[in-house]
């Protein structure tokens, strides 16, 4: 073959892989499956509220929506997979307190929060303090007076240092003046087996992952950690209402993806949770899990999550105070 059409084919060629990379680019989002990682168990508070969520937005994006659960390293796997993923939409993060809580607790992370953007925020949801069916605490004032009179024997099941839940109980140790032994797990859901068969003598768990079996009378709840009662269980009162206000915490449930995400991008993924949030069958299904549905878009997320941070600056400060 001679040069001169050696160089046409080339010529040929290099227009033709132009034109396929072109074409990819110009594809609208989305063009392919988006994957959700949640850095929790299957089953976990964030993992419940993801799903309800995702399994709607597919309808509107028109797509498959696959949660991919990373657990491990105290919710820090999946961040640091998705802020090292391609900023294309395609790779988003299930958040919750852990990312503002793990940066303020914990030191050589191998993600930052500035890595990561908000897409939007579309659940709340309580936590209840709970104790065994079987256990002879039934207030919290009685746990704080059991954990008095036996100092560090008691032990609590924690899913980790940055989870809200864990944050409240070393706030209620250390404003009730009490002692008690962490045992360390993966997630909430062992923890309610082990709450069931009385190896754990208390925890602080999610509404929506405790809710079916407080239902069920194998664990009881003493307390809220909200700021007002909820309509799932009206009659357990709040920390406040307990005595400790200062035990006030909320979980919240989120997107996020890599920063650089190109902005109609985002917007796109955000209309699709504003959707599935507005669903008459999300909100119902979100509420029988001990969730409420509370969409906030980009731009009102992000201003929330900047006051999280100091709320919780304020909480971590206070645990620290001697």
């Amino acid at each position: 073959m001679n040069a001169p059409l050696m160089r046409v084919l080339r010529l040929v060629a290099a227009a033709c892989a132009f034109g396929v990379t072109a074409y990819a680019h110009a594809q609208p989002f989305p063009s392919k499956p988006i994957r959700v990682v949640v850095p929790y168990p299957v089953g976990g508070a964030v993992d419940v509220m993801t799903r309800l969520i995702t399994s709607h937005m597919q309808q509107t994006l028109g797509q498959p929506v696959i949660v991919e659960n990373r657990p491990g390293a105290n919710a820090n796997i999946g961040p640091d997979v998705v802020s090292k993923a391609a900023p294309d939409g395609y790779t988003v993060l299930a958040t919750a307190t852990y990312l503002i809580a793990n940066p303020l607790v914990e030191t050589g992370l191998r993600w930052t929060p500035k890595e990561l953007v908000p897409v939007a925020r579309f659940t709340v949801a309580p936590n209840v303090v709970v104790v065994p069916s079987g256990s002879p605490s039934s207030t919290v004032q009685a746990l704080v007076a059991a954990a008095k009179a036996r100092p560090g024997e008691l032990n609590y099941g924690e899913a980790g240092p940055g989870a809200p839940q864990t944050m409240a109980i070393e706030m209620l140790k250390k404003v009730a003046g009490i002692q008690m032994q962490s045992v360390m797990y993966k997630g909430s859901p062992p923890v309610i087996a082990d709450l069931i068969n009385e190896t754990l003598s208390m925890s602080v768990l999610p509404l929506n992952v405790a809710m079916g079996t407080i239902s069920g009378g194998r664990i009881k709840a003493l307390a809220s950690t909200s700021n007002r009662r909820s309509s799932l269980i009206p009659d357990v009162p709040t920390m406040a209402e307990a005595g400790y206000p200062e035990v006030t915490v909320i979980s919240w449930y989120g997107l996020h993806v890599p920063a650089g995400t190109a902005p109609e991008v985002i917007a796109k993924l955000s209309a699709a949770v504003r959707a599935a949030a507005a669903a008459e069958e999300v909100r119902t299904r979100t509420a029988g899990v001990g969730g409420e549905i509370a969409f906030l878009d980009t731009v009102a997320f992000d201003a929330f999550l900047r006051e999280d941070e100091v709320r919780w600056q304020k909480f971590v400060g206070a645990l620290k105070a001697r």
